[in-house]
């Protein structure tokens, strides 16, 4: 008998305990998530009967705003009036859908919502309003990244090297948001089944191109690989590969050719701006996979980059055991192709981390929040996320960036001289039965006192395309926005070579 009631004691002992757990998960863990959900109905309550904060540009160019409908049980609709200008970065806030982009990270900002007690008076009678949420983004420039894609596929991302501060991040194909914050569900449904649907290239629906979909990111790599050399084997910075235009690959009938079938060799000098396929994959192999997988590591590859944006995905380097007796996959991989796939936004970083001698800050949207009042609720405090090489190490990779442009595979894109501009193209093989290819370039400016790093892709162009030719004519069009604004003037100086 005693022991029925021993056992019965810890029986209900442990009942307790799990009421208590499960408790103490719902009330503290849990929380934060719960005071936010959409499922909330307080939350559900406050986005449906009172207006939502305002989204701003980084000059306080109203990117969302709430107006009102006239109606009494849905009396606050969301407006955009950039459109889709903005749209994959300012998301949406939808009756029926939810939130998505900016809306959804900062949405409990933004909501109205019980305001932090200032005085005596609102300690007794709390506040309730909503935030305002000012973002790092520029107009302008987000305008003219737009303009020189025309339409195309792809996206254009530029970083604020000095304190990952996103200046420009749009991608086509993008959404136009009104539809979704219509009163008219019907109306929600139809554009939210058009969305999710009409998308042949099978790109992220309401989402974007620059976070959320990776390509092989050809020869932009071989700053990666040129990063390992020095950080790990600085004598191959010296070793002289031999000219040549293809290169038996071992262990396999196959050989790693060259561009364009042009021969090419020597030292990473020559190399790099020329662009040497064939050398980078002796290179490759010479380094060897842990000294390469870990550089590619220490740039952010397989890893989320953190940006205050959902459903960022990490751009992917294979692990060193997929190299195990497979020096072609290790040839090719530092050369960016076979199974390396990079987002726009992983190779925006790279170009930033060698601009910021180094150090790769994280990036970020959120410049400050502030409340009905206008003061300060939060302000973003740059960050370093990684640090994939020294400033040494930097500063010996910045003039071989530079000769791309004076003398390499950038040197026919017409980079103004005083822009001082450092680059890398990329021409990836996408391995599909129409052989296209995917047009790359990444580059900082000015080159000895960087203000602005940019990253450039074009999907699925026509195989006898290249980086240089189709990437670079966007990237110009960036650069020299970007450091026009800089200057504090309009992009004037792109007028006559960007489409307007």
């Amino acid at each position: 008998m005693k022991g029925r009631i021993t056992a019965l004691s810890v029986i209900i002992v442990l009942m307790f305990g799990l009421v208590l757990g499960q408790a103490w998960f719902i009330q503290v863990h849990r929380a934060s998530a719960l005071n936010s959900s959409p499922l909330n109905p307080t939350v559900s309550e406050a986005s449906r009967l009172y207006p939502r904060g305002e989204i701003l540009s980084s000059s306080g160019i109203v990117l969302a705003r709430s107006i009102a409908t006239g109606d009494a049980s849905n009396p606050w609709r969301r407006a955009y009036p950039l459109s889709a200008l903005t749209s994959d970065v300012v998301g949406y806030s939808s009756t029926k859908y939810g939130t998505g982009g900016i809306e959804y990270q900062y949405d409990g900002y933004l909501i109205t919502h019980t305001q932090p007690a200032r005085s005596v008076s609102e300690l007794i009678s709390p506040t309730q309003s909503s935030d305002q949420v000012q973002l790092t983004l520029s107009v302008p420039l987000q305008q003219v990244a737009a303009r020189a894609l025309s339409g195309r596929d792809g996206a254009v991302v530029a970083i604020d090297p000095r304190n990952g501060a996103v200046l420009a991040m749009y991608s086509n194909p993008s959404y136009i948001p009104a539809p979704l914050t219509s009163p008219n569900f019907r109306i929600q449904t139809a554009a939210w089944t058009k969305y999710n649907t009409d998308d042949p290239l099978h790109f992220p629906p309401l989402g974007s191109v620059a976070t959320q979909e990776t390509f092989p990111p050809g020869s932009t790599s071989k700053i990666l690989t040129t990063a390992a050399i020095f950080r790990y084997f600085p004598q191959l910075a010296t070793a002289n590969f031999p000219v040549t235009t293809c290169l038996p690959l071992p262990n396999s009938n196959k050989q790693l050719c060259n561009s364009g079938l042009s021969p090419c060799g020597g030292t990473i000098q020559v190399m790099l701006p020329q662009s040497c396929d064939p050398g980078y994959g002796w290179l490759g192999m010479k380094l060897g996979a842990q000294d390469l997988v870990d550089e590619a590591h220490q740039f952010g590859y397989n890893a989320i980059p953190p940006l205050d944006l959902p459903g960022v995905v990490p751009s992917y380097f294979p692990p060193q055991s997929f190299f195990q007796g497979n020096l072609p996959g290790l040839a090719y991989s530092a050369i960016g192709q076979q199974d390396v796939r990079a987002t726009a936004l992983q190779d925006a970083l790279v170009a930033a981390a060698v601009a910021n001698h180094g150090a790769e800050m994280a990036p970020h949207f959120l410049s400050l929040v502030t409340d009905a009042n206008g003061n300060v609720v939060k302000r973003y405090r740059p960050s370093m996320w990684r640090h994939p090489m020294g400033p040494g190490m930097a500063a010996q990779i910045v003039p071989l960036m530079q000769a791309v442009v004076t003398s390499g595979t950038a040197s026919g894109v017409g980079f103004l001289p005083q822009d001082d501009v450092a680059a890398k193209t990329g021409t990836a093989q996408t391995g599909d039965a129409q052989n296209h290819i995917d047009a790359w370039m990444i580059a900082f400016a000015p080159a000895t006192n960087p203000v602005i790093a940019v990253a450039v892709v074009l999907p699925k162009q026509a195989y006898n395309a290249w980086g240089a030719t189709t990437a670079g004519p966007v990237m110009k069009c960036v650069i020299e926005g970007a450091l026009a604004l800089d200057a504090k003037q309009q992009p004037a100086g792109t007028a006559t070579t960007c489409p307007r």
